[in-house]
């Protein structure tokens, strides 16, 4: 097909993203696409992929992307003629130890949360299944029956001619060489076959995409890493229904094919492929045969089948796959360029992602914002850390080797560290902190005692710092804590037109006079909440704006992408200019007071306003908001003076028994207080409405705000959920989120968060109950509770007022 001179969507990449793109664009969108292949279709990885297709992930929004995949494949041959190879064979997923078996309980508890049946099996039970299995070591298995596998490059064809069908042109052959740009964006895709005019482009360009990011100044962190399987011949007594099998603590998968099985594994001693670029020429190809390295899997499958032994291998696959730092995906808006979007990087699962990564993508293109909640996939969770090439190689190597390892709770990645750290970062050790990370910052997560390990020791059950992080709670409680937040993203919103813009970019009313300060979300269009932030006013055109660390790039972005055209006020990043020590706790007035000159009363410093005081000879920026529900002030430091400014409180806090106090003891405090996480309690697929934060949006007044619309819809509607919060009697359960809540005996949602609470001496956990036919008080206060909890059912009581609420302050910071 010749090159049109113009298209409103350029997709680049035509393996089974972008094929899956460019069929929802013309399917669903009737978009004018092209799709650009540098070579052949498939020819990247889609074409040696292995072909398993799973659908449950931790994240809602992601399992349901997953199912749609599902969905999708069933039914596309029927569609377009083209068969995908689609076999729902169900997966197998084995336990060897009471810790693996624990986890699957849990996520067996998960897969229920999301509507999902999957079975909890014996060793008698599987080895009936999969008679060739040796189940001698099993504890255990789960099932899930509408997983599967498919064919890559069948699929993949078959999305291609469901685009052409409905329009879309695919070009292959054409290998994309620049971008033509013009203010920020792409005005023209420049290739080896000329120039295409466009509107939009879409990089799904697999492992070439960090080097077609580069073209428009983006960054895309993957790393190609070596990824080998087997194909085996024909092993006699095998179904060809055979359940697909993931065997972690093995580190192997199987899966028939053709009579034989496809064997692979992820090793926890993965092997890089390059740092550099890959070459332009490198398709439909493989590395050579690395048997040496392969072996530790081959002996472990072997053990798990026996029949293996004797077993002759057709062919051995080692091909790249593309894998994240983080393990997850790469989709969305790309906050470097306006007018590019990404899907890449599918850590060997973008069979089972495809479909539903190209309907989600191909609508976030169109709508200009994400349909659903997918900030585990935004390309928007990195930063500029993600630059360093080694770095992201390091990084995504660890993440790789974690792939079949137990999913411990709180468990922290170790590799690159450490790499920012606070001014702090010396005297948080010498107090024998244990650190944990977010987006590069090392940040102390709880205290070791003298005579304990500093250092996490993971377990299914109550960990090492349990008791330790209660002490630390009860200080702030009692009587004074400081922590060390200077890794919040910190940002100056200036110009004559600010107070307009953020007046249209916040909920809540923001346009205060100076020295007040707002807590408010940021809706999208559906009036689902995007942002949840503070603003301070500091003056009548300078606002100081305060969100968390794994924020940073996604609130910048969102906040400069809605100041409405025409305005003066730009926003710029001064995270890396201020240090933040949060003084939390009944004592903290008294420690502020022999710091500073100033009176810090109620009267003097009422909440939720700010003040400019002098500590150690240095200007802070004093911000008077918690997130624990004590009396307390965060204190934003210019950043070469936060030791000095530390130092200070801390002598001044000594007859109050003051110490610094981690991230743990934070969670704990703000589970009590009922304050909001975005990410997990609050995400853009929930209302403020729905989530108890109704009081925070502006709807007695006239100004129009982004999400307005919406807004005033769910402010008058009743709503199909409401978040509550959650106990249980028994203080062993262990609570984290996603454990299913049960009304009356019946599914009603499930767990958003969930912690222990040290004061109140209970579980907690926070989520939404959920009725088809509306949510009311009179409706949560008329039910009686249970959660379910690695399969186990547990009385629960609801609560619809914070359970610790000495203040009675709610704004939160």
């Amino acid at each position: 097909m010749q090159l049109p001179d113009h298209a409103e969507v350029v997709v680049i990449g035509g393996g089974i993203i972008g094929c899956s793109t460019a069929y929802h664009f013309a399917r669903d969108h009737k978009a004018d696409v092209l799709l650009l292949d540098q070579g052949k279709l498939t020819g990247g990885s889609t074409w040696h992929a292995a072909g398993l297709v799973g659908q449950l992930r931790s994240s809602a929004s992601i399992t349901q992307v997953l199912k749609y995949s599902v969905d999708l494949y069933r039914q596309l041959a029927g569609e377009t003629g083209l068969e995908t190879g689609w076999k729902m064979t169900g997966c197998l997923r084995l336990a060897c130890n009471e810790d693996r078996w624990i986890e699957y309980k849990r996520l067996a508890t998960t897969a229920g949360s999301f509507g999902m049946d999957m079975h909890l099996l014996s060793p008698s039970e599987v080895k009936s299944m999969w008679p060739l299995m040796d189940v001698s070591d099993l504890v255990g298995a789960t099932f899930l029956p509408t997983d599967g596998q498919a064919s890559p490059s069948d699929i993949t064809q078959s999305l291609a001619k469901g685009a052409r069908m409905h329009g879309a042109k695919i070009v292959e052959g054409v290998r994309v060489t620049g971008f033509i740009m013009e203010a920020g964006r792409i005005t023209a895709v420049e290739t080896t076959a000329g120039t295409v005019t466009c509107e939009k482009v879409v990089n799904c360009a697999g492992q070439w995409a960090r080097q077609v990011g580069v073209m428009a100044g983006i960054n895309v962190p993957l790393q190609p890493v070596k990824h080998q399987y087997i194909i085996t011949e024909k092993i006699d007594g095998l179904s060809p229904d055979a359940a697909t099998v993931r065997d972690p603590d093995r580190f192997t998968y199987f899966k028939e094919e053709v009579g034989g099985l496809v064997m692979g594994g992820y090793e926890q001693n993965p092997i890089a492929w390059t740092t550099g670029d890959v070459p332009d020429d490198f398709e439909f190809q493989l590395f050579d045969d690395d048997w040496d390295h392969f072996g530790q899997h081959l002996d472990q499958a072997v053990a798990r089948v026996p029949a293996l032994a004797e077993t002759g291998v057709k062919q051995m696959i080692n091909g790249p796959e593309s894998f994240t730092p983080d393990g997850n995906f790469i989709l969305g808006a790309a906050c470097e360029c306006a007018n590019m979007y990404v899907g890449a990087g599918f850590n060997a699962f973008g069979i089972a992602s495809g479909g539903g990564a190209g309907w989600v993508l191909a609508k976030w293109v169109v709508d200009g914002e994400a349909p659903m909640d997918l900030w585990v996939v935004d390309i928007r969770r990195f930063t500029d850390l993600h630059r360093d090439r080694d770095w992201v190689s390091d990084r995504t190597l660890e993440a790789y080797g974690k792939h079949y390892t137990i999913g411990f709770p709180h468990e922290e990645y170790e590799s690159g560290r450490p790499r920012i750290v606070s001014p702090l970062y010396e005297r948080m050790q010498a107090q024998r902190a244990v650190f944990g990370s977010k987006l590069g910052w090392e940040r102390p997560n709880w205290f070791a005692p003298e005579g304990a390990a500093a250092a996490d020791q993971y377990s299914m059950g109550r960990q090492n710092w349990f008791e330790a992080v209660g002490d630390e709670h009860r200080l702030v409680r009692e009587s004074v804590g400081i922590f060390d937040q200077s890794s919040f993203a910190k940002f100056e919103l200036k110009g004559k037109d600010a107070a307009e813009a953020l007046q249209w970019i916040c909920a809540n009313h923001v346009a205060k006079p100076p020295g007040r300060l707002t807590y408010t979300q940021l809706l999208n269009s559906r009036g689902g909440i995007e942002c949840d932030l503070t603003v301070a006013r500091l003056s009548d055109n300078l606002f100081y704006i305060v969100t968390g660390t794994g924020f940073r790039v996604h609130d910048s972005a969102w906040i400069s992408d809605h100041i409405p055209a025409g305005l003066d006020a730009s926003l710029s990043d001064v995270t890396e200019d201020y240090g933040t020590l949060s003084l939390m706790g009944p004592q903290s007035r008294r420690v502020l007071e022999a710091v500073c000159d100033g009176a810090c009363t109620n009267e003097a410093f009422p909440f939720a306003h700010v003040r400019e005081l002098d500590i150690a000879g240095s200007p802070v920026r004093a911000l008077r908001v918690t997130y624990v529900g004590e009396l307390g002030w965060e204190l934003h430091v210019p950043l070469e003076a936060t030791g000095d400014v530390f130092d200070a409180l801390m002598a001044a806090g000594s007859d109050f028994g003051i110490r610094p106090v981690g991230y743990r003891a934070l969670e704990s405090l703000r589970l009590e207080k009922g304050y909001r996480a975005w990410s997990s309690d609050i995400t853009p697929n929930d209302s403020p409405f729905e989530a108890g934060l109704g009081w925070a949006v502006k709807l007695k007044s006239d100004q129009p705000f982004m999400g307005r619309d919406a807004a005033e819809k769910a402010a008058n509607s009743v709503p199909g959920k409401l978040l509550a919060c959650f106990t249980v009697d028994d203080p062993d359960v262990v609570l984290l989120g996603r454990e299913t809540i049960l009304r009356n005996g019946e599914f009603a949602g499930y767990l958003t968060s969930g912690g222990y609470g040290y004061t109140v001496g209970k579980p907690i956990g926070y989520g939404y109950v959920r009725n088809a036919g509306g949510v009311t008080k009179d409706y949560l206060e008329d039910g009686t509770y249970e959660l379910v909890v690695a399969q186990n059912t547990i009385p629960a009581s609801l609560h619809l007022e914070p359970l610790y609420d000495p203040t009675g302050e709610r704004v939160k910071a």
